[in-house]
Formats: C-alpha cells, structure tokens, sequence
C-alpha cells in the first residue's frame, strides 16, 4: 500500500468522529486486513481506519519488531488511565515527515470487542499505551498535533506544509 492511500492533512474526513461498529463481520475483518498492510508498510505501530479514509471506529497495534504482538480493535474507549505520563515522538502517515514530543499517561485501560466480536478489556504501557491513544484520537477526529502547545503546532505545520510544497 503506498502514501497515495493515506489521507493527508487537512483531508476534512481526518476531523470526523468515526462511527461504531455494530458487529465483527467480513467488512471489518477486511478493513483489518487492509490497515496491517499500510501499518507494516510504513512501518509503523498503530493504524486507525478513518487514516485510510474509513470512517470506522477500528484500530491495530502492534508495537513488538517482530509483528507477532497484534491487536485488532474495535470500537476501543478508554476507561482508566495512570496518573504517571510518558514522552514519546510522534508522528502520523497523515503529516508525513513531521513529529512531534507529545506526553500521554504511560498506561492504559482500554474496552473494546476483539476480533471473535467478544467485549474485552486490557491494559496497555509505554509504547503500546501512546500508541492505543494515538489511534483512539484518530477515531475521534483528532491528530497528534492537536495535544500540542499552539506555538509549536505552528511550527510543526509550518514545517509539513513546507515539505508537501518541494514534493
């Protein structure tokens, strides 16, 4: 899969609340498919349907090199977080070539179906933590870019329209 299937800021559809998944049918498994693709492609650690223009509220993750740690999601809700935060880079296939310092709480309870449709809850630290709530934000119309100060989402815009204006 390459850049051309991800949308690119400030594509309208990033900034839309994805819609619920009523059940785990073959279009979500589908979907599923489709974002491993794009995510391992990148690579990359977590994917969001609405990146890829699906305004569902599914996510994977995978934060191990090996690939062998997936997690596929569906309608994932945060329901506790720690008290002690995290720093981590961050970036999106939907900003290509900027990053940013963003801080999150470094652990995670999150309920979601699995991919047999059954409701499930986990928690999440570090890496797979910012990652899980990187994707939720996605599915919420939100960017990394948003949990930045205002001056420095200036700059970090500044530098990704600068980039997109040389391609």
């Amino acid at each position: 899969m390459s850049d051309s299937a991800f949308l690119l800021w400030p594509d309208p559809r990033l900034k839309e609340f994805a819609a619920p998944v009523d059940k785990i049918d073959a279009e979500v498994s589908a979907t599923w498919e489709r974002m491993l693709d794009a995510m391992y492609a990148m690579p990359g650690v977590g994917l969001a349907a609405p990146q890829i223009g699906v305004s569902r509220r599914i996510i994977v993750v995978d934060c191990e090199p090996d690939g062998k740690a997936l997690v596929r999601m569906a309608n994932p809700e945060l329901i506790e977080a720690s008290a002690e935060m995290r720093d981590h880079e961050e970036a999106s296939p939907n900003l290509p070539g900027v990053f940013a310092k963003v801080t999150r709480p470094n652990a995670v309870l999150v309920s979601y179906l699995d991919m047999g449709g059954a409701k499930t809850q986990r928690w999440f630290e570090g890496l797979w933590s910012t990652s899980v709530q990187h994707q939720i934000d996605h599915l919420n119309g939100e960017l990394f870019i948003e949990r930045l100060s205002r001056v420095k989402r200036r700059m970090v815009l500044d530098k990704y329209k600068k980039l997109r204006r040389k391609n």
